[in-house]
């Protein structure tokens, strides 16, 4: 008999990624949505058929109760949240409720309908949890690069919000026994994400300006560096995670870093454009606290796992240009379509 497991956030980038690794598995891949209306299900079923669809909310604790009812999953990812970092500035609370607090609703549900009790024995519920963790947490960083004993010094509402899930997740393996892991993942793109972060931002406005459809594009601060990955390679350090003996918790990254600079040149250079002659700076796109720099050291999920990225910077760059050019050039393939940030 297959697997089941059940995807919250399977309508973002990482959610359909999941799905697609899960079904080549062999698993019965479910998601979760919050309404049958949901607009971004058409758009993931473009992408993957075989998902089956349940409804379930982060803000309700006896929706998530239902939905594990309903779906009796071997597995539960949770990769919901409002998971646009600016945005947790303008909606704070909300951040916390969905990105923090849905966490434990959902630890909570599946200790509930697993019938889970206090335990000493990791590992023992019924149920296997992941739970979608950030390099955000790390914010100020107090060494580099960081690994799963780094200290977190998260530096925004969505920062603070993952630590919480974090923590809570750790405190279920801890108190119930409960396998439960989360995957400490860095910063990780692919044509699927969503039109509002910053490789997607500067993929699209190169593939603009390239069409003739724009002149110039705006950015932020460009010195920031972050550890960037494909979010294809990612997914798949997830089900590892999950096949593990037993429950623990992972950085997952390359190691390498690249500034906003770097990936601005690469992707104009990837079109025969100079990026100096379009980019503009403008003060309204830095955020109200900065983090400079986020580095990854993956030695553990590369001795424990046997992961390692397939998928280098360059050619996740020219990936994500070339299928904006095809998105905006009226000749689209489904997997050009961005999804949205917004997906729990």
């Amino acid at each position: 008999m297959s697997k089941r497991a059940l995807i919250t956030g399977i309508t973002g980038q990482d959610g359909s990624y999941l799905a697609e690794h899960l079904l080549e598995q062999g698993y019965e891949v479910w998601g979760m949505v919050r309404g049958q209306a949901n607009p971004h299900v058409a758009r993931l079923r473009k992408h993957i058929k075989d998902v089956h669809i349940t409804t379930g909310d982060l803000l309700d604790q006896g929706s998530l109760i239902s939905a594990v009812e309903r779906v009796q999953p071997d597995e539960v990812y949770n990769l919901g949240a409002i998971s646009y970092v600016p945005m947790s500035w303008q909606q704070a609370e909300l951040t916390a409720e969905v990105t923090g607090m849905g966490v434990l609703r959902m630890l909570e549900a599946i200790r509930v309908v697993s019938g889970v009790t206090q335990s000493r024995t990791p590992g023992s519920g019924q149920i296997r949890f992941y739970q979608a963790s950030s390099s955000e947490m790390f914010g100020m960083v107090r060494e580099t690069p960081q690994n799963e004993k780094t200290p977190f010094h998260p530096r925004s509402p969505y920062g603070v919000a993952k630590t919480y899930g974090h923590y809570i997740t750790q405190n279920y393996r801890e108190s119930y026994g409960m396998f439960a892991v989360s995957g400490i993942l860095f910063n990780h793109e692919s044509p699927r994400r969503g039109a509002e972060f910053v490789t997607r931002k500067v993929s699209l406005g190169v593939a603009r300006i390239k069409l003739g459809l724009a002149k110039e594009l705006r950015m932020g601060n460009l010195e920031a560096r972050r550890d960037w990955g494909f979010a294809g390679d990612y997914a798949r350090a997830m089900h590892m995670m999950m096949s593990q003996d037993k429950p623990e918790d992972f950085v997952i990254g390359t190691g390498r870093t690249q500034s906003v600079r770097d990936l601005v040149e690469l992707a104009f250079s990837s079109v025969g454009l100079n990026w100096r002659d379009y980019v503009v700076l403008d003060p309204r796109y830095t955020r109200p606290a900065e983090v400079d720099l986020l580095c990854a050291d993956p030695k553990k999920a590369r001795e424990q796992l046997g992961w390692e990225p397939r998928v280098g910077f360059e050619e996740l760059v020219t990936m994500m240009v070339e299928s904006d050019l095809r998105l905006l050039s009226n000749s689209p393939r489904p997997e050009d379509e961005p999804f949205s940030p917004e997906h729990w």
